[in-house]
């Protein structure tokens, strides 16, 4: 299991969060959990700048998923699912597909549409907007409950 993400989560309190949640994960699956540099995209960059931007970051992240990898991108305008729907999609993909999931968080402009062609999966967190440093201890919570979910362990209620 992995999570590749645009930026660096610099608050305490938020990789406190995500060390909780890797740590609980520890017990079900290795993740691995890989940053990529973000762009420095002001409001004044243009339409064309702002494409540039989400291009590089989109060549970062493709760098760090390897072939073979199951790639699930947190996207806006993905398929949502339910906490049990999504502990079946991976249970799904560990059976039939690959043991490799990668969930992909791109940076604070959107994402390249090279990365949305690669992904496997488009998953909607939320019809809301979240930080992207909050969306990853958000995803990383969800994964627990999913393996929670699949080994049928108290928790997900």
């Amino acid at each position: 299991m992995k999570l590749v993400a645009v930026g660096k989560v610099k608050e305490k309190s938020m990789r406190s969060l995500l060390d909780e949640y890797a740590k609980r994960l520890s017990a079900y699956t290795k993740l691995e959990i890989i940053e990529v540099a973000d762009e420095i995209a002001p409001e004044s960059n243009s339409a064309a700048q702002n494409e540039q931007v989400m291009k590089k970051e989109g060549e970062r992240l493709l760098a760090k998923i390897k072939d073979g990898e199951y790639v699930i991108l947190l996207d806006l305008h993905g398929n949502a699912m339910s906490s049990e729907q999504l502990a079946a999609k991976i249970d799904q993909i560990f059976t039939y597909q690959t043991s490799q999931i990668t969930f992909v968080i791109g940076g604070s402009l959107g994402l390249s549409d090279a990365v949305i062609k690669r992904a496997d999966l488009r998953l909607q967190l939320s019809t809301m907007t979240f930080p992207h440093q909050l969306c990853r201890v958000l995803i990383l919570e969800q994964i627990y409950r999913a393996f929670k979910i699949m080994n049928h362990e108290p928790y997900h209620k």
